[in-house]
């Protein structure tokens, strides 16, 4: 299926310095598996990707899915993970993911979570896109909104902005055939990611990192699998750099080091 423009508008002046961005995915906060990762404590992760953040100066977080493991999880988890989003005082956007999709009764909507200033989360404080309009930034995606297969890039969000990200939890193929059956759900192309033209795509659903396709697509990994979260630096003369900055943090025992 060809992904679908929906219009376009020019782009504000540039503005004049570096942006950068710390990319994860599938955090996978929960009080069973991962909390015994981290000696009980589901939230590690998070604080692992905050913290590393805020080491590389980052003007803002994105979580591209999964970052909790279900909505079915117990409120001083879920106050913890709001006190160290709000503690962090980095803008963090997140997408929901196929574990924890935007429905009604997801973990965002009330409670603890939903006070957090700081935290933008696209398809329930935002429907499909956060504007940062002092740094030229816009970043959008399709939150999945329920447990069935969607085409994360079957819309796409024209360009309003100097910079544009955009992110998406699924699984990347280069070519889809989304006529079989027998196939993963939530497929990425590489006709999809280059209709974006986007500067950066935040990628979740994989476990280690990656860049796939032909364009500036990464898969961050899971921080527990991967050891790192993705930093992108968008330059002031127009240039995206991706580095991998190493996290203080337990480790899966199956996980290996991705160079």
């Amino acid at each position: 299926m060809r992904a679908v423009l929906l219009s376009s508008c020019a782009m504000p002046f540039a503005p004049s310095r570096d942006i950068v961005l710390v990319h994860s995915s599938d955090l996978h906060m929960d009080h069973d598996y991962t909390a015994r990762l981290h000696g009980g404590d589901g939230t590690a992760g998070l604080s692992g990707v905050l913290a590393a953040a805020r080491a590389a100066a980052a003007d803002v977080v994105v979580l591209a899915g999964d970052t909790f493991d279900c909505h079915r999880l117990p409120t001083d988890l879920l106050e913890r993970a709001a006190a160290i989003i709000s503690a962090a005082a980095l803008p963090v956007v997140l997408l929901p993911g196929n574990h924890d999709p935007a429905v009604p009764d997801a973990v965002y909507h009330g409670g603890a979570l939903s006070a957090v200033d700081n935290l933008h989360v696209l398809g329930v404080t935002h429907d499909e896109a956060v504007l940062f309009a002092d740094i030229g930034l816009e970043i959008w995606g399709r939150a999945h909104r329920d447990y069935g297969d969607m085409i994360p890039f079957e819309w796409l969000r024209p360009r309003s902005t100097r910079w544009q990200i955009a992110m998406a939890h699924g699984h990347y193929v280069p070519l889809p055939d989304r006529t079989s059956r027998l196939r993963p759900s939530w497929l990425i192309g590489d006709n999809e990611l280059a209709a974006t033209g986007a500067d950066y795509i935040a990628l979740g659903h994989w476990n280690r990192p990656a860049k796939v396709g032909t364009v500036a697509a990464y898969y961050s990994g899971s921080p527990e699998y991967a050891g790192t979260v993705n930093v992108v630096q968008l330059c002031a003369d127009g240039k995206v750099a991706v580095t991998r900055a190493p996290l203080e943090i337990a480790r899966e025992p199956s996980a290996v080091d991705y160079t």
